[in-house]
């Protein structure tokens, strides 16, 4: 009985953790990202969407790692119809990897 409980709590613990990266990758969008690409990820007239972006869509982690940490102006824009390129953001780890889930989860919408 008391292995079937610990199990349990196991198994609620993974399923807690994997909801709790997803609220903190929505978190970390909200504070980093929504003023230029909106809070539903819909775009604005400051930088490109994530909804249906097929560039987050295709591209694997370390892609998509590259352009959050890097950034992307001047040659290296990809969307020229934005006056600012893409600052460079300061994150790493568990952080970068919940914005990067959000953000493909904002795409395949």
């Amino acid at each position: 009985m008391k292995r079937l409980i610990g199990f349990g709590i196991l198994a609620l613990g993974v399923a807690f953790s994997g909801s709790a990266l997803a609220a903190d990758g929505a978190a970390i969008f909200k504070a980093k990202c929504a003023a230029c690409h909106g809070a539903e990820g819909q775009g604005t007239a400051m930088a490109p969407a994530f909804k249906g972006n097929a560039f987050i869509k295709e591209s694997k982690e370390d892609a998509i790692s590259a352009v959050i940490t890097a950034g992307r102006d001047g040659a290296a824009k990809k969307y020229k119809q934005f006056a600012i390129g893409m600052p460079k953001q300061s994150l790493a780890g568990d952080d970068l990897h919940a914005v990067i889930a959000h953000l493909k989860s904002l795409a395949a919408k």
